[in-house]
């Protein structure tokens, strides 16, 4: 069992993966008050020397076992690409290191289950950076459902719509290969399918239709066209526990004027959530709401939900929430959710997804219990 750090007392943490990590993660741990970034992690010790220097942190280092063996490190944030995560998170957990991982959790569901059933072996804190749980018009949402302002749920609309792989000239990367983990699912879906279990609990069944609207790129190390393997646009219709009905949109391809936008119906009202902020997933979101009989109005977020400081990129914002969460679960040694349970449920809807898109049908989820049982 992983000690308990004095209350005052920094967390060293280590920063695995340096593109997110550099714009991200480093400083959103350098923002908050408990935790220190001791450690860089890169494949080149050069560039790992070079960020370490550029951000004045201590230790740089090319491999995981030498990131882990460092007194130092209590922590290990690791925000590589997905097919880097599961050995990556694995080294860390049997090192007994609390862990931070980006989504989506894994390539599939038997290595989220794995690295759910090692950190509680170790008894150590993971969590993963689902940070919509944590964004201020999000939590106004959720305290709004709970409060059942639209009564019994009668349909839910979500569409999550961008640009950012809309420009056919991108080159072919990670985010192309299935076996690296790429694609909009896995992307944009994993978040939205953990905020759908945090705003409407679990889903009886589903069933997903992944295109791919731009099938080829050209690969900057040959030059030449490459095939793209994974999806850029998502339709999903799912069933939730409760027999709601929820349609899911998710496109990283198309040029919107609504980003992402939630629409929730009961027979006593209508929720609304969206934002139109094209360039920051995180700001930018507003909160409407109607009750029979009434026009749709804006609902105020209170003072206490709002971030306290507004990062240039929003998602720094978000993201030291979700580090302030999990060093409050490290002080008291007590798992918070967000944690790798989330993160197996993600991955148990993705897998799913593409089942279901593969065999052309609906497809059954079990019960998250036993999963992990």
């Amino acid at each position: 069992m992983v000690s308990t750090l004095h209350p005052q007392k920094k967390i060293g943490v280590a920063i695995v993966g340096t593109g997110f990590g550099q714009k991200v993660h480093i400083p959103g741990f350098k923002a908050h008050h408990r935790t220190e970034v001791v450690a860089i992690y890169h494949r080149d010790i050069n560039k790992a020397k070079a960020i370490a220097q550029a951000h004045d942190v201590p230790h740089a280092c090319d491999n995981i076992t030498d990131i882990v063996n460092l007194l130092e490190v209590q922590a290990v944030s690791i925000a590589t690409p997905p097919f880097l995560h599961y050995e990556m998170a694995k080294a860390v957990l049997q090192a007994g290191k609390h862990l931070l991982l980006e989504k989506p959790t894994t390539l599939n569901v038997t290595e989220a289950q794995e690295l759910y059933q090692l950190a509680q072996q170790k008894g150590v804190i993971a969590t993963v950076d689902f940070e919509f749980r944590f964004v201020p018009g999000w939590q106004k949402f959720s305290q709004l459902l709970s409060a059942d302002y639209v009564g019994n749920k009668r349909l839910i609309r979500i569409d999550w719509l961008g640009s950012s792989r809309a420009d056919a000239s991108r080159p072919w990367n990670w985010y192309s290969s299935e076996d690296k983990g790429g694609g909009a699912l896995g992307s944009l879906g994993s978040h939205a399918f953990d905020y759908i279990y945090w705003l409407f609990g679990p889903v009886r069944r589903l069933s997903a239709h992944l295109s791919t609207a731009i099938p080829t790129r050209i690969d900057p190390a040959s030059g030449e066209s490459k095939p793209v393997e994974t999806d850029d646009t998502c339709v999903l219709s799912l069933e939730l526990a409760d027999g709601t009905p929820c349609q899911l949109t998710i496109s990283a391809v198309v040029h919107a004027p609504r980003t992402h936008w939630l629409e929730v119906y009961g027979d006593r009202g209508t929720l609304v959530l969206g934002s139109e902020n094209q360039k920051d997933y995180i700001h930018g979101f507003r909160v409407w709401g109607s009750q029979l009989g009434t026009a749709l109005t804006e609902i105020e977020i209170p003072s206490n939900l709002l971030f306290p400081h507004n990062h240039a990129d929003g998602r720094i914002s978000a993201f030291i929430r979700v580090v302030d969460q999990w060093v409050q679960g490290i002080d008291r040694q007590q798992q918070l959710v967000p944690s790798l349970r989330e993160g197996v449920y993600s991955q148990l809807l993705m897998d799913l997804s593409h089942q279901s898109h593969k065999t052309g049908s609906w497809v059954d989820v079990p019960n998250l219990e036993s999963l992990l049982n």
